[in-house]
């Protein structure tokens, strides 16, 4: 490396750019699976706020119903979108020094994550399962929420924050931002943001510095997931297991 520092927007030439090679806008396949993934909250929040207030009927089974379809419409959105997705590259997952560090990293949040449940409050929400009578249904429902708990969610949000807006934040023109270049107003906003968009506010925003860590540690989206999918899945089954449906 040359002792002098490079100039202002200045990126190696050696990191692979996303988007970069076809020169076209590649924002979209990276925001719309997320945009789709919060509509269908946005659903969610309106129904519930109708029935609250006695506009509406909503039937118990209503949530039930309405995330598996979110989980679906996710996964289509980002099948469709799956040769954008450069940038998430398993081949990452082959160094085991890193892969173990973003396992341990992922357990650890989970670990933080229950342990920092009082930023939600009374009204928290709660998805619970075990109100289905059917046993078969319930367990699809129980497959499914951890599937994209564990599997969507993860390649979805890691694709929006930490490949998309992260480096957004650094330059319009994203795509020839490195991945993992940091700079402290995009990591705080990011992280902050990130907190924002849970219930559990405190805990989102420590999730979003976790993940930060990562990437910056990293480079590697792929390693961003895997974390990001160990925390989901242990905090699953820490729900399935313990029954404090609040965190789901």
């Amino acid at each position: 490396m040359e002792d002098r520092p490079a100039p202002a927007r200045e990126f190696p030439t050696e990191t692979r750019l996303i988007g970069a090679e076809s020169g076209g806008n590649e924002s979209l396949p990276r925001i719309l699976p997320f945009a789709v993934f919060m509509a269908f909250i946005g659903v969610d929040e309106i129904a519930g706020l109708l029935a609250r207030n006695g506009l509406i009927h909503l039937d118990q089974a209503f949530p039930f119903i309405l995330y598996p379809l979110k989980a679906l419409a996710t996964t289509g959105v980002l099948l469709f979108f799956k040769s954008h997705y450069s940038e998430i590259r398993l081949k990452d997952l082959v160094n085991l020094k890193n892969s173990l560090i973003s396992v341990f990293v992922g357990l650890a949040l989970f670990v933080a994550w229950i342990n920092l449940d009082f930023s939600t409050g009374p009204g928290g929400k709660s998805f619970n399962p075990t109100l289905i009578k059917n046993p078969m249904a319930m367990w699809m429902v129980i497959i499914v929420r951890l599937v994209g708990a564990s599997l969507i969610v993860p390649v979805m949000e890691e694709l929006f924050w930490r490949s998309f807006l992260i480096r957004y934040l650094i330059s319009k023109n994203y795509s020839t931002v490195p991945l993992g270049l940091f700079t402290w107003p995009s990591f705080i906003i990011a992280s902050v943001l990130f907190g924002l968009e849970h219930d559990l506010v405190i805990a989102g925003i420590v999730a979003g510095i976790t993940f930060n860590f990562i990437l910056y540690r990293t480079k590697s989206i792929a390693h961003c997931i895997l974390a990001h999918g160990v925390t989901n899945l242990a905090l699953g089954v820490y729900v399935l297991a313990s029954g404090q449906w609040h965190f789901w």
